[in-house]
């Protein structure tokens, strides 16, 4: 296996552990495609690594420690309080929780990432991949890029996210699921005064939930990163989808926040803000014959778990782990299957039942006590622990460092 060809499809954060792990485990050449031909470093969105998780993938090498962060220590619960106007426009508080997480920029988690990529990879910015085929004659894989070349590799990964055109090969026909409901994104410039930098916020409402976070900006600054989940009044709506769902994100905001934090979001300009669908899936297999998936390329979790991150970089030390382990191909494909199936698997039911629970058949928030809450919440997690529940799972030991 030491001196494979692989291509990588997706150059994101998957894609890029994907390249880290390989290299580090001694394929001889690796190859990244990455649609994008803009810096990824841009994207402006946050994301949030639990503590424990955080440790176990830096001691692993998957994380730098000194990409900048933000520490969040609490999640506070909070609705409207009748007019609006209780605890100085910020509303009432019906319950808070340790919220051991740290919170970071995408673009410089990525950046960070990107870096540790060893420069004897290749990466190719502004290679869309349009097509991969299997090669049953020689074992290998060909992959189709947009301008009509073809190329040949011992192994493809997927790491090309949720519409992954390596998934489409593996299982033609599977496609993620829309759950019914979307998440607003945007950022805004900061917490409302009285609000505390290290709570993350969240804001309920009937049929839906704002969570509200600061996470790094340039210039050892900070800046307020939200998410706002809600069903719009359209059946499919689409990626960075305006107008009708913008008024309708400006009308709910209004009529169910309480007045600082809906004028917090109403403040965000629009061109900080995007529709982001949710969907989820789950695979029969993270890896068949010379192809094998990571990150959301393999299952979509929706996103009130706090795992997405998390779940691509620990299929990176695993696929490393299995790439150290095995003599064959097979031996790889069979041991990272094992290890990541179950996995993934797990997530995306774990995140449909913690969605249902929040927006479909949420309760009563106005009318919950903080007892009600910590009643809620452990019913919520009923069957998970510190090492499979909210933040993801726990690393495997064997996972190579």
């Amino acid at each position: 296996m030491r001196g494979a060809a692989v291509a990588v499809v997706g150059g994101s954060i998957a894609g890029c552990a994907a390249a880290r792990a390989l290299s580090r485990a001694g394929s001889a050449e690796v190859t990244v495609f990455e649609r994008t031909g803009g810096a990824l470093r841009d994207r402006g969105v946050g994301l949030g690594l639990q503590n424990d998780r955080f440790a176990e993938l830096a001691a692993a090498g998957y994380v730098d420690p000194d990409t900048p962060w933000v520490r969040l220590s609490r999640r506070v619960w909070t609705v409207r309080d009748g007019a609006g106007t209780g605890a100085g426009g910020l509303g009432r508080t019906i319950g808070a929780q340790p919220f051991p997480f740290r919170s970071y920029d995408w673009g410089s988690l990525w950046n960070g990432l990107r870096r540790r990529v060893p420069a004897d990879v290749d990466y190719r910015a502004g290679a869309a991949v349009t097509a991969v085929e299997p090669e049953p004659d020689d074992g290998g894989v060909s992959l189709t890029l947009d301008d009509g070349r073809r190329e040949r590799f011992d192994a493809v990964i997927g790491a090309d996210g949720y519409r992954s055109v390596v998934r489409a090969a593996m299982f033609p026909g599977l496609a993620p699921e829309y759950a019914g409901y979307v998440g607003w994104r945007g950022t805004a410039e900061a917490l409302p005064a009285g609000a505390d930098e290290a709570d993350a916020h969240m804001v309920v409402f009937p049929g839906g939930q704002c969570i509200l976070y600061l996470i790094p900006a340039p210039g050892g600054r900070t800046r307020l990163n939200w998410v706002l989940y809600a069903t719009p009044p359209t059946d499919q709506p689409a990626d960075r989808e305006t107008g009708e769902l913008a008024a309708f994100l400006r009308g709910l905001v209004a009529e169910h926040f309480p007045p600082r934090w809906a004028a917090t979001l109403l403040d965000t300009p629009v061109e900080s803000t995007f529709v982001q669908p949710i969907h989820d899936l789950s695979v029969p297999h993270y890896a068949a014959g010379r192809l094998l998936l990571l990150g959301d390329a393999a299952t979509v979790t929706r996103p009130h778990i706090g795992s997405g991150a998390v779940k691509a970089l620990q299929d990176a030390t695993a696929l490393e782990s299995a790439w150290h382990s095995g003599a064959t191909l097979e031996e790889v494909v069979a041991t990272y299957d094992a290890a990541r199936t179950p996995v993934g698997t797990a997530l995306v039911a774990l995140a449909r039942r913690f969605g249902r629970a929040q927006l479909h058949h949420a309760p009563n928030w106005a009318s919950m006590t903080e007892g009600d809450l910590s009643a809620w919440w452990r019913e919520l997690n009923q069957g998970s622990d510190s090492h499979s529940g909210f933040g993801g799972h726990a690393l495997r030991r064997d996972a190579r460092g």
